[in-house]
C-alpha cells in the first residue's frame, strides 16, 4: 500500500483509492485521475487485504476496486467493508463481470460498477454520480441486475413476510411492479391512476425504507423479501436509477 501526502485544498477534493493488482494499470489510472482537479489519489493496493487496510487508515471518499483482486477477492473485500464503521463509497473495475456477481456486489454496498474499457470521461462521470449518493452501473449491467432480481425474488417463494416497513398493500403492490422493470407510466396504466399518485406513491415508499432511488428500493426489496413470487406480465425493461423517473 502506498500514501500520497497530502495537498494544498484536498479537503474539498474527492479521496481515492486504487486497488488493483497490476502496477501499470494503477499507475496509469492515477495519472488520469490526478489531471482532473477534483479528484486525488491519496492510496494503491495491489492486492484485497490490502485494500481493506487502505480504507481503514486512509479514509477515502471512493475506492476504486478491481473485481478480481489476489488473496481476497473484490466480493470479499465489499463483505468486509460492509463490517466496517468506515464510511466509503466502492466502485467495482472490472474487464467482465457474470450477472449474479453484480448482484452479490451491489447487496454487498458497492455504489457502482466501472468496466475497464470506459472512457476517462466515464469513468469520472461515474465517481461524481457515485459522490452524489446515487448508483452507477453501465447500461447492459442494469438490464442483468433487473433479470436477476427477479429471478432471485421469484425463486423465494411464498415466504412470509416478517417486516413490511409500514408500506400498504397498494404500496408493495408498486414495489413489485417497480422491481420487475416497469415504468411509472406502466404502473399507472395497470392500476388505473395517474402518473403523478405513482410519483407521490414512490416518494411515500422512499421515505417509509430509507432509499432514494429506484435501484437502492429493488435491492431493498430483495433483502427483505417485499417482492411478490409471481412474475408481472410485464416485457422485460431497464430499470431507470434516477430518483423519480
Amino acid at each position: 500500500m502506498t500514501e500520497t501526502k497530502k495537498k494544498d485544498g484536498e479537503s474539498l477534493q474527492t479521496r481515492i483509492v486504487i486497488a488493483d493488482d497490476h502496477t501499470i494499470f494503477r499507475d496509469g489510472l492515477r495519472s488520469l485521475l490526478e489531471a482532473e482537479p477534483q479528484f486525488i489519489v491519496v492510496g494503491e493496493s495491489g492486492d484485497g487485504a490490502a485494500a481493506v487496510s487502505a480504507v481503514v487508515q486512509l479514509r477515502p471518499d471512493i475506492l476504486l476496486l478491481d473485481l478480481n483482486m489476489p488473496g481476497l477477492h473484490g466480493l470479499d473485500v465489499l463483505k468486509q467493508l460492509s463490517t466496517l464503521t468506515t464510511p466509503v463509497r466502492s466502485i467495482l473495475l472490472t474487464a467482465e463481470i457474470q450477472r449474479p456477481q453484480i448482484v452479490k456486489a451491489l447487496l454487498l454496498g458497492a455504489s457502482g460498477l466501472i468496466m475497464k474499457d470506459t472512457s476517462p470521461q466515464l469513468l469520472f462521470k461515474a465517481i461524481r454520480t457515485v459522490m452524489s449518493g446515487q448508483y452507477w452501473i453501465g447500461r447492459e449491467s442494469v438490464k442483468d441486475v433487473i433479470q436477476t432480481l427477479r429471478d432471485l425474488a421469484f425463486s423465494v417463494g411464498n415466504e412470509q413476510r416478517k417486516n413490511k416497513f409500514g408500506l400498504t398493500a397498494r404500496e408493495l403492490e408498486i414495489v413489485s411492479a417497480l422491481t420487475a422493470g416497469e415504468t411509472n407510466k406502466d404502473i399507472a396504466r395497470r392500476l388505473s391512476v395517474s402518473e403523478e399518485t405513482v410519483k407521490h406513491h414512490l416518494s411515500n415508499i422512499f421515505n417509509k425504507v430509507g432509499v432514494s432511488q429506484r435501484l437502492e428500493l429493488a435491492l431493498f426489496a430483495l433483502k427483505h423479501n417485499l417482492i411478490d413470487s409471481q412474475p408481472q406480465q410485464t416485457k422485460e425493461k431497464i430499470l431507470p436509477i434516477c430518483a423519480l423517473d
